[in-house]
């Protein structure tokens, strides 16, 4: 399609060039004795009513007809972003009345507008123009708004309005460049729209005007004898949809090269930084996931940031397995690693993958799109974000079972309802009939792990699932999950912040720092059993009932390393109080302990005198 697009558009700017220097002085030249003549062996379009050649109006006039499309094109987006980006950085109320007026500019068809401006700015192709831009402005206007809403809200604008910077610096600066990529593609494809605007304006006479002539009005001139000799009004049609096809083949292209993923492929040449972390991998046949060396890979422009690097896990089915680490230790990336749901242009690679007795690198798109799909659920930390605005639970529960499992539609839905009364929620039809915004945070997460059991996976990946809710909604949400592990057999891999909650309701902690798994442990044993420094001062920032609410539990210190950095040496070095000179020119790999505990430190800590799980700030009921 590239190929395509670079060659028609090729052939289009070589016509634009050269048409009126070669074919110009033909274009014009009338012939009293060929008037109105078919095509001939001289004349492979026929002549007009002056007997000038059409093929080399045709061609001559390439430019005249590309150049006020892209001029249009231009202007009206100049100013449908200017007006669309300032609803970014005004106040409330002018906000308000912007987007407003850009409502009420779409309320008129484009065409329309075009019309009624050109009229008003008097017929020809400068008329034409501005008529035009003035038609297109609002499409850009919208887009724009839309965009630049999701950056208005952001915390470095936020800062940057702190800062005093000027409005003007504030689109430059912060808005524009963040919905930069859309609007030129949305500019691109809009040029061949122009064309065939402008082709009709001036097909209806209000466009170019005679001595000039474009696309559009050679179109009109043929379309009168177009059932005796069809080709002169033909020729031009062809010539606007070719140069139309062209610019949408051209952001096409670009669109997906802007959105171009890498699929996740398996540790093939890679070098490793370190060797592979063994991690603890339960034995048996009910292993459900067994993941070894994986890695996450990030363009972040010219260069390349690693935020997971060689994770090793594995789960048994009914496994509840915890996750923990500060942010930005790569524990969510993990998970959408597993479930195949990684940002675009980041890559993930392994040295094995298997899931549900799969290997995951062998399967072809479809087939690990399928087995995912059935065999995997996530639940994620924000349900308002996850679930589509526009469409009904009712539907949003039901059309992976329909999709995967061809059920119909009135068995599947009863599915649902049992979903739903499982989580303790009425099965109603008017609840089924809402859609997310019209219920509550905590109804919304039940939701969401109704609709992550419809399939009846063998896991569950819940991300931070109760971070949002209070303690109340939060216990719920925990009976809920022990529920659909113990009924279902379905393993659990539980990411949380809250170290207390994950020691309370898990079989297995994995520890996570730098993008590495760090200590591997039993739940019960994360109080008094922690080995690693790291993880020793993860259980000591919880805050237990007894604690003096006017100091401040004790912090790590220091920053997280970079994940682009490639320093040698155990990424906890800088923070770490039990450092060795070992530490800084070797990674230490997850080495075990026991028989069920791993860790990767070159001099774990002994065990503490303490007993006991961290105390929670809830009481049990």
């Amino acid at each position: 399609m590239g190929v395509t697009a670079l060659a028609m558009l090729a052939s289009l700017a070589v016509l634009a060039v050269v048409g009126p220097v070669l074919w110009g002085p033909a274009a014009d030249r009338p012939d009293p004795s060929a008037v109105l003549q078919g095509p001939t062996g001289g004349h492979p379009l026929g002549t007009d009513h002056l007997g000038r050649d059409l093929l080399a109006r045709l061609l001559a006039s390439t430019w005249s007809s590309l150049l006020p499309a892209v001029t249009a094109t231009l202007l009206g987006a100049a100013a449908g972003v200017t007006l669309g980006a300032l609803t970014a950085v005004v106040g409330g109320r002018t906000r308000r009345l912007l987007g407003a007026f850009i409502n009420l500019l779409l309320a008129f068809p484009a065409l329309l507008v075009a019309m009624f401006f050109a009229v008003l700015f008097g017929a020809g192709a400068r008329g034409a123009v501005f008529a035009l831009a003035v038609a297109c402005a609002p499409g850009f206007a919208r887009l724009t708004q839309t965009l630049a809403a999701g950056v208005a809200g952001t915390d470095f604008m936020a800062a940057a309005r702190v800062l005093g910077l000027r409005r003007h610096r504030l689109l430059r600066r912060h808005v524009l460049p963040h919905v930069a990529e859309p609007l030129l593609l949305n500019t691109t494809v809009a040029v061949g729209s122009a064309l065939v605007a402008l082709s009709g304006l001036s097909f209806l006479g209000l466009g170019a005007q005679p001595p000039s002539y474009d696309w559009g009005l050679l179109l009109s001139q043929g379309l009168d004898r177009v059932y005796t000799e069809p080709l002169p009004a033909v020729a031009p049609g062809i010539a606007i949809v070719y140069t139309g096809v062209a610019f949408q083949l051209l952001g096409e292209v670009l669109a997906k090269a802007a959105t171009r993923q890498h699929p996740p492929a398996r540790q093939t040449g890679e070098p490793a930084a370190s060797p592979a972390p063994t991690g603890r991998r339960p034995a048996g046949a009910d292993l459900l996931l067994e993941v070894a060396d994986l890695r996450v890979a990030l363009p972040a422009g010219d260069r390349t940031i690693r935020p997971v690097r060689g994770v090793s896990l594995a789960l048994r089915r009914g496994e509840m397995v915890g996750l923990v680490g500060e942010s930005g230790s790569g524990k969510s990336l993990t998970a959408l690693a597993l479930a195949d749901l990684l940002p675009d242009g980041a890559r993930a690679t392994w040295s094995a993958h298997r899931f549900l007795g799969a290997d995951v690198g062998s399967l072809t798109r479809r087939e690990r799109h399928r087995q995912l799909a059935t065999g995997m659920a996530m639940i994620f930390q924000n349900p308002a974000s996850a679930f589509n605005p526009a469409l009904r639970i009712e539907t949003q529960l039901t059309e992976a079972v329909r999709a995967h499992h061809g059920i119909p539609r009135e068995q599947a839905v009863e599915q649902a309802r049992v979903q739903l009364q499982r989580v303790a929620l009425p099965g109603e039809r008017r609840l089924l009939r809402s859609r997310p915004f019209q219920l509550s945070g905590g109804q919304r997460q039940r939701v969401a792990i109704a609709a992550a059991s419809m399939m009846r996976p063998d896991l569950v990946i819940a991300d931070e699932p109760t971070t949002a809710l209070d303690v109340t909604v939060q216990r719920q949400i925990m009976d809920l999950l022990r529920r659909v592990r113990r009924d279902d057999a379905t393993a659990i891999l539980f990411i949380s912040h809250d170290i207390a909650l994950v020691a309370d309701a898990c079989d297995r902690v994995l520890v996570m720092y730098g993008g590495t798994i760090v200590e591997s442990l039993p739940a019960r044993a994360l109080a008094d059993g922690a080995r690693h420094p790291y993880t020793r001062m993860l259980v000591a920032s919880v805050r237990g009932l007894t604690a003096d609410r006017e100091s401040s539990p004790p912090g790590l210190g220091g920053a997280p390393p970079d994940p682009g950095g490639t320093a040698p040496g155990c990424p906890f070095l800088d923070r770490c109080p039990q450092r060795l000179d070992r530490c800084a020119a070797e990674i230490p790999v997850l080495s075990a302990l026991d028989p069920h505990h791993e860790v990767a430190c070159w001099r774990p800590l002994p065990p503490t005198a303490s007993s006991g799980r961290p105390e929670t700030e809830e009481c049990d009921t």
